[in-house]
């Protein structure tokens, strides 16, 4: 699953496509894509918004229309893609959104004929999600805050951790407590931060908490800075791979130690660590 370093690329890779045209129509190919609204009301409601942003909160994409909102979820295997008009569709392309330059269009790429081109949600698996809503915060007002956000402090995060008591990997994969983290940043963040993936989270100091909280800012820069990374056949383009500390390299030397690295599974996500230099206390 893209996180937020990959949503955060494709968001800036798709924005000069995007920013001022038109939606002309929509092409809904799978059903269950759509949490909301109802598909006929979906394609009422988008018929000529006009794209005014595109942001990012969390590993959701939102683009803001003339006067709704169009949230986006790839979950496992979703993907946005800019095509061409004439392009067919794809078997396993779930929304089509066909697009006309508008008034206020940016310098972005023009595609087709006459300007038309397509955004085209691909998923394989068929659990990415889209809203279409007046309100994005009826479907984000759980999240956690966000790593670069004013409201992610070291202090907040002392204080937070310590309010739960839940081993550091799962709840760094809560979104309700941060927003953004999956599997290669919370693994790249704690080998980091040298704190063991288990240890509970009432026992982090607030020295620790400082460096935990460096090292999650540290890892999603880095990370954004490379393209994220390209680990599977979704997400493309990334080198970040090229870069990780511990996540999927278990049984190679730990960058700091040459101590091996290990894998384990933690509330049924695999965790990889340095055993030397993240132990458990």
């Amino acid at each position: 699953m893209p996180e937020l370093p990959e949503v955060e690329t494709i968001a800036r890779k798709l924005r000069p496509h995007l920013l001022g045209k038109v939606i002309q129509d929509a092409e809904l190919r799978w059903h269950r894509t759509l949490a909301a609204p109802s598909p006929r009301k979906f394609r009422e409601l988008i018929q000529g918004q006009e794209v005014r942003e595109v942001t990012r909160r969390a590993k959701y994409f939102i683009l803001h229309l003339s006067d709704l909102s169009l949230l986006i979820h790839l979950r496992m295997s979703g993907d946005l893609l800019i095509k061409e008009s004439k392009i067919k569709p794809e078997k396993h392309d779930r929304l089509i959104l066909k697009l006309l330059p508008g008034s206020s269009s940016g310098p972005g790429a023009s595609f087709g004929d006459h300007g038309l081109s397509q955004l085209v949600f691909n998923d394989t698996r068929k659990f990415g999600r889209v809203w279409l809503i007046a309100n994005p915060e009826e479907v984000l007002d759980k999240l956690g805050p966000e790593p670069f956000s004013r409201a992610f402090t070291p202090e907040w995060l002392h204080t937070a951790l310590h309010s739960r008591r839940r081993q550091l990997k799962p709840l760094l994969l809560d979104q309700t407590f941060l927003a953004g983290l999956g599997n290669i940043y919370s693994d790249e963040a704690l080998n980091l931060a040298k704190l063991n993936p288990l240890a509970a989270s009432d026992s982090v100091t607030a020295k620790q908490a400082e460096a935990l909280h460096a090292a999650i800012r540290s890892v999603l820069k880095e990370g954004i800075r490379r393209n994220g990374a390209s680990i599977d056949w979704v997400y493309r383009g990334g080198e970040f791979q090229n870069y990780f500390r511990v996540y999927d390299r278990a049984g190679k030397p730990c960058p700091t130690c040459g101590t091996k690295i290990q894998r384990m599974v933690v509330g049924q996500r695999s965790a990889h660590f340095c055993p030397k230099c993240q132990i458990a206390r």
